[in-house]
């Protein structure tokens, strides 16, 4: 008798809509991403004379793992949200989309090793790239937790 289709063994599936499930792959996606990152810099530390990683790469290392948390809230608010799959998908997609652009940004300056801190020298693209992530993230959020609400209290 197969073990795994006993009739103890019970299995959970959820009908999560396209939107979530993109949003949780992601988030996948992005951990995994972090858990590279984090080779790279054990490499780092354990090849370097003072035992510390570039900052850019201990940097990347755990801006992964954060936002591939924020990425897993991110797809509660996806399921629960009251707005048809490809508004909750749009949202989803801009905070993903700017977490892996900064996520990206830190891995080339701790691969090039070309600065410590991003914003000494930077120029007028960065600081609109700045306002673009911070619209793009608090708008993309906003959209959700306002679905969320009409969707968890209003309706």
């Amino acid at each position: 008798m197969n073990p795994l289709s006993s009739p103890t063994t019970s299995s959970v599936t959820l009908a999560l809509g396209l939107d979530t499930r993109i949003t949780l792959l992601a988030a996948g996606l992005i951990f995994l991403l972090a858990l590279g990152l984090g080779v790279w810099k054990y490499r780092q530390m354990a090849t370097s004379a003072d035992h510390l990683a570039h900052p850019y790469v201990d940097i990347a290392h755990r801006a992964a793992l954060l936002y591939s948390f924020a990425t897993l809230l991110i797809a509660v608010f996806v399921e629960l949200s009251s707005w048809p799959t490809g508004v909750n998908l749009a949202a989803a997609g801009v905070l993903v989309f700017f977490f892996v652009v900064a996520i990206a940004s830190y891995i080339v300056h701790g691969a090039l090793r070309d600065t410590t801190n991003q914003f000494d020298g930077a120029s007028p693209a960065t600081h609109v790239g700045m306002v673009a992530l911070i619209v793009g993230e608090m708008g993309g959020f906003a959209v959700l937790l306002a679905g969320f609400v009409n969707g968890q209290f209003l309706s």
